[in-house]
């Protein structure tokens, strides 16, 4: 039997997690793209070049008081543990304590939201604005009030602002509206809403006209619009992967749920439906063309962990629901042991780089220019250095927000996960390996990292 938790003890039960993710991340070395991220809050602007501006606020404001991995990750935990309470909200209000407590223990038992504790994102601020929005939205529709739709047209400006997929929520309210509540659509504060979330995003919308819409296309491109050829190792990959990452016991009562019509009795489970299946199935479809990561449709599962809750709650599934909390307990435990002790193993973009940076510390001269030869170690090079220079990337890689801030070359010290000798000696005179790094998995050599020292830059072609 699960005993309900009231708003008291599920604030106390988010608040521990909340501590408990804190000082766990602290021990964990960070991840090139959280750098890379980082390296934004140190340059903030209304636009970047791979995503919205809101995650590099973030990130700028919880490292007021130090650059270290606890600060960095505060972003995440915070936005998590906040949009986790807003879930509970929502499904207290409109349902009851125990399809709410049901929430909150499923969402917090699965493997993907614990890995939304740990490493930031944009989807740490997209989750968090995300559940805000349906929150404010719900309220709005029941309640009329401008102040709602006021606050449901802000936090879904600031959810775009997060991560462009907010689009699907956007949908979702649309399709929502056209199918159910077409009086929205003669009601002013509606329009406000639309206004007040343009307002949002509007300066982010100016940089990318300024900067020729490099951005939005850049995210197009990313997402597979332009491939044409099926591959359908990547929708088996994708789909079957959320048995691993939301449970196989939850997952199945997830894909039930959409086709369970006489379970869906109230105009907040049809929203939610909604925008659980907007964004599933979107990514689903994406994936027959190119690779998706299973933190794509992350917010989607907001919705579907009240919507799991309340069928389990209205068919009395309490033992189902109990193995299933442990099924995700065990699977959750097991990924942050392994994580933590086994991170090589487990997530090898997180070793090497700061033993590697405080070797190449030992070769840095005053005048040195410092580069990467990739975001992840151009990144890393400047966090983990003591005093956190600017960076950038002398070689040839995927265009980046680097690239955006890209100076004439100067001599330096370059520090690679890969031998780029060939490529650095048609950009600079002299290239010298002065050092070297070794990583190994057991006794087998896995990742060398070169340091290099360059000198005499030669001028680009144009």
């Amino acid at each position: 039997m699960v005993t309900t938790l009231n708003k008291k003890n599920a604030i106390l039960l988010i608040t521990l997690v909340a501590l408990f993710s804190s000082i766990y991340n602290a021990f964990l070395p960070l991840h090139g793209d959280e750098a890379y991220y980082w390296v934004w809050s140190n340059n903030l602007q209304s636009g970047y070049y791979d995503h919205p501006p809101l995650i590099a606020y973030f990130i700028a404001f919880f490292t007021y008081f130090g650059d270290n991995e606890f600060f960095v990750r505060l972003t995440n935990v915070f936005c998590m543990s906040v949009a986790i309470f807003y879930m509970y909200k929502i499904a207290l209000e409109n349902f009851n304590e125990q399809i709410a407590t049901y929430s909150l223990l499923l969402f917090l038992s699965i493997p993907l939201a614990n890995a939304g504790y740990i490493i930031t994102t944009p989807d740490s601020p997209l989750i968090l604005f995300w559940t805000l929005s349906l929150y404010f939205s719900i309220k709005a529709f029941q309640s009329n009030k401008t102040i709602y739709f006021i606050l449901a047209g802000a936090t879904l400006g600031f959810a775009m602002l997060s991560k462009y997929t907010a689009i699907l929520l956007v949908f979702s309210t649309l399709i929502y509206t056209l199918f159910y509540r077409r009086d929205l659509f003669l009601n002013y504060r509606y329009y406000l809403s639309i206004t007040v979330a343009f307002l949002v995003v509007l300066p982010m919308v100016f940089w990318n006209y300024k900067n020729d819409w490099i951005s939005f296309m850049f995210q197009l491109n990313h997402g597979g619009l332009a491939k044409t050829e099926l591959h359908y190792n990547y929708i088996l990959e994708f789909f079957g992967g959320h048995f691993g990452v939301i449970t196989p016991v939850f997952f199945t009562l997830m894909l039930i749920m959409i086709f369970y019509k006489k379970f869906y009795k109230s105009e907040v489970e049809v929203y939610l439906l909604i925008a659980f299946m907007t964004t599933f199935f979107f990514f689903l479809y994406k994936a027959l063309y190119a690779r998706m990561e299973l933190n794509y449709d992350a917010p989607a599962f907001i919705s579907a962990s009240i919507l799991v809750s309340v069928y389990m709650y209205n068919k009395g599934c309490k033992k189902l629901f109990f193995y299933g909390v442990v099924t995700a307990l065990v699977l959750t435990l097991l990924a942050r042991v392994g994580l933590l002790f086994f991170t090589l193993q487990v997530q090898d973009r997180m070793v090497g780089y700061k033993e590697s940076v405080e070797l190449l510390a030992k070769h840095r001269e005053a005048n040195d220019a410092l580069y990467g030869n990739h975001i992840l170690s151009a990144s890393l090079l400047s966090f983990y250095l003591k005093d956190n220079p600017e960076t950038n990337i002398a070689n040839n890689t995927r265009f980046s927000q680097y690239d955006m801030w890209k100076k004439p070359l100067k001599d330096g010290l370059i520090l690679s996960y890969e031998n780029i000798s060939y490529d650095l000696m048609t950009k600079y005179e002299s290239v010298k390996v002065v050092d070297k790094y070794e990583l190994f998995k057991g006794e087998k050599l896995f990742k060398t990292f070169y340091i290099y020292r360059v000198s005499g830059a030669k001028k680009e072609k144009i």
